[in-house]
């Protein structure tokens, strides 16, 4: 089978919900965290544990790649499934969230506001905002494309462009589709001002003022300002730290109250990190679908991957189903530059006629040096370079969370990106925390601005997205020292 097309096949489910390649994948999990199966030894092959386990070689080769996708495995060719060697004993993972069962008003707009100062201030150790250091990104590179389009280009470019954006950009989109299965025309795309932006236009296409969108839980603050501003209700969703959003709530969700649209991640739940498997997806799609409520995928991370592929996205799982598709490359090239850009759908003409009413069109210019950025092939070599960095800096801090941090702390096992989700001791007030660690020139999330009701107060959002380094091991040598000392604050909700 090609490994590019999407999968469809039906997983098998086991008596409490999850599915047999999960079911798997936890056991093999726990073996290597309780020192049963060591780092850099070998794992029973796919043939003996499907054998052991009564399960098909695929349902153990799903596992398998799960395992790979966490960095609890490596596969070595032509020799089989290996313990990889950085899964030392590790913290446990998040819990599972647990949600309110009615909308929400959302009022976070002060404290997101004051974060994002904080975080742009380079005189702070940077594990605020989810920004990859300059010195990683392509800017330079892209740059050089800039100029050259200034000064061939620049004259006739100094103008509005079509309210889609540059066409050779949006046939370079729908290529790069073309390999997670996305059978796009240029003009089924639209570019945007970032994912926000595109997040924004999705949201006011399919809903008005006192709707409710129904969320991941825990999710990107800047969705919950986005949902607060255009004067939308959240209803908070159980999502796992390594699966994803519960079907089974979304369903009950869907039958008690009035839900206008979902909002999911396609891969990599910032702050969670998790991404759902096809199966998965496929099942939340249908439950909207038979409830008639569209989809808005917010995909801004999907490239960053550290598995052997690239998750698919409900889009293409199922071109059909009502999905609005949003991404940027503002976490892997430049964020200045603001490239995003939709797939609306159906949804294409209030799309474009909102965003005529807001931004109107893109930046002519910077457009077309992106449309030969990737012409020039530099941008998949350079995501092979800074998959490696992210997943490494993730490691080194996790590695450094377990050294430092109080006992009782769990941290996330993200499939890629560069943010941990670290859950400490309820007894612990992360904005207090985040007050005094500003004070000692540290910057990180609190978890209180990633919920609607503002539950995760014993909860920090960490980026890992800068260069390690002796200065980022002692913030958190210090962080884990203030958490460990910290007096017992009121128990989050």
């Amino acid at each position: 089978m090609n490994r590019m097309q999407p999968r469809r096949r039906t997983a098998a489910v086991v008596p409490d919900g999850t599915y047999r390649y999960q079911e798997l994948a936890d056991f093999i999990a726990r073996l290597v965290d309780r020192g049963t199966l060591l780092p850099g030894s070998r794992v029973p092959s796919l043939r003996q544990i499907s054998h052991e386990r009564g399960m098909s070689l695929a349902t153990a080769l799903q596992a398998y790649r799960l395992l790979e996708d966490r960095g609890v495995l490596e596969a070595r060719p032509q020799s089989g499934y290996y313990v990889a060697r950085s899964a030392h004993a590790r913290l446990e993972a998040p819990a599972i969230s647990k949600t309110p069962s009615t909308p929400r008003t959302v009022s976070l707009a002060a404290a997101v506001l004051r974060l994002f100062e904080n975080a742009s201030d380079p005189s702070l150790v940077p594990l605020g905002c989810a920004v990859p250091s300059p010195e990683l990104l392509a800017a330079g590179r892209l740059d050089r494309f800039l100029a050259r389009a200034a000064r061939d280009r620049g004259v006739e470019r100094n103008t509005y462009a079509p309210s889609r954006g540059d066409r050779a950009l949006r046939r370079a989109l729908a290529r790069r589709a073309a390999r997670w299965g996305g059978a796009l025309s240029p003009d089924d795309i639209v570019l945007t001002c970032g994912c926000t932006e595109a997040l924004t236009l999705a949201l006011q296409a399919v809903a008005q003022a006192g709707d409710t969108i129904a969320i991941e839980s825990p999710t990107y603050f800047g969705v919950l300002h986005t949902l607060e501003v255009l004067n939308l209700r959240a209803l908070e969703l159980p999502t796992d730290p390594f699966t994803g959003v519960d079907p089974g709530a979304l369903e009950q969700a869907l039958r008690q109250q009035s839900i206008k649209a979902c909002l999911l991640s396609s891969s990599l739940n910032n702050p969670l990190g998790c991404t759902p498997a096809d199966d998965r997806k496929l099942q939340l799609l249908r439950i909207l679908t038979k409830h008639r409520v569209p989809l808005i995928e917010d995909d801004i991370y999907g490239d960053i991957f550290f598995g052997e592929r690239r998750s698919t996205p409900f889009s293409a799982l199922d071109p059909a189903a009502d999905v609005i598709y949003c991404s940027s490359f503002s976490k892997t090239v430049a964020p200045g530059y603001r490239i995003g850009w939709m797939m609306p759908g159906r949804h294409m003409q209030r799309v474009l006629e909102r965003k005529m009413a807001s931004t109107l069109s893109g930046l002519p210019l910077a457009q077309d040096a992106f449309a030969d950025y990737l012409a020039s092939g530099g941008y998949d070599r350079h995501l092979r370079r800074i998959r490696g960095v992210f997943r490494d800096n993730i490691e080194r801090m996790s590695q450094a969370i377990s050294r430092f941090f109080p006992e009782g702390t769990r941290v996330s096992r993200p499939s890629g990106g560069f943010v941990l989700w670290v859950e400490l001791p309820r007894r612990i007030d992360t904005r207090e925390l985040f007050d005094e660690a500003l004070e000692r020139g540290i910057c990180f999330a609190p978890g209180d601005v990633f919920s609607a009701t503002r539950r995760y107060g014993h909860c920090m959002r960490l980026s890992c997205g800068s260069p390690w380094s002796t200065r980022i091991e002692r913030a958190l040598e210090t962080l884990g020292r203030m958490a460990r000392d910290a007096p017992d604050g009121r128990p989050p909700r």
